[in-house]
């Protein structure tokens, strides 16, 4: 069986001019893409040492998006100085920032980041209803076309996009 490739972040596609809320850094960005790389290079990598499939090709695209949405907001929240997971189950945003909610819980507050993952090119999502909030978007290609499939591309990030949004966007 071949060797998969292990993949690392390009820190020259980053945009050098972005502003980042909540004391949020670049690094932050990169090493929640760098864990989701790591993570599926050692999952495919005994999945395909036992004959079975990539990760990426047993899952349904949505559960593959949600797992990697939970999988960067678990690791931004590790890494980041301002932002901490907000831990009202199903709470809005993802990341709240610390110290502004009791137990870093709030079922529906403005101060933080949402964190998504999508195929999308663009970075188009399904939002929960109008609000005011930071969004975050990681849109990733998976290779599900190449042929023999152990010859398939790594699952990469393509674009991440970060914008306050607010409810008259939704207008």
């Amino acid at each position: 069986m071949p060797k998969l490739k292990r993949l690392a972040v390009n820190r020259a596609a980053f945009n050098p001019r972005a502003e980042y809320p909540f004391s949020l850094r670049q690094n932050d960005f990169e090493i929640a893409m760098q864990d989701v790389y790591d993570f599926l290079h050692d999952v495919n990598s005994l999945l395909l040492d036992k004959g079975l499939h990539r990760l990426e090709d047993m899952m349904r695209g949505a559960g593959l998006s949600g797992m990697f949405s939970d999988m960067l907001r678990d690791s931004l929240a590790k890494h980041a100085r301002g932002l901490v997971k907000n831990n009202h189950p199903n709470g809005h945003p993802d990341l709240i920032k610390r110290g502004e909610y009791p137990n870093d819980a709030v079922a529906s507050g403005e101060l933080g980041v949402e964190v998504k993952s999508t195929r999308k090119r663009g970075g188009a999502v399904d939002l929960h209803g109008p609000r005011d909030h930071w969004m975050c978007v990681f849109v990733y290609r998976a290779d599900h076309e190449s042929e023999p499939s152990s010859k398939r591309e790594p699952t990469r990030f393509t674009e991440v996009y970060l914008a306050q949004v607010n409810a008259r966007t939704f207008g």
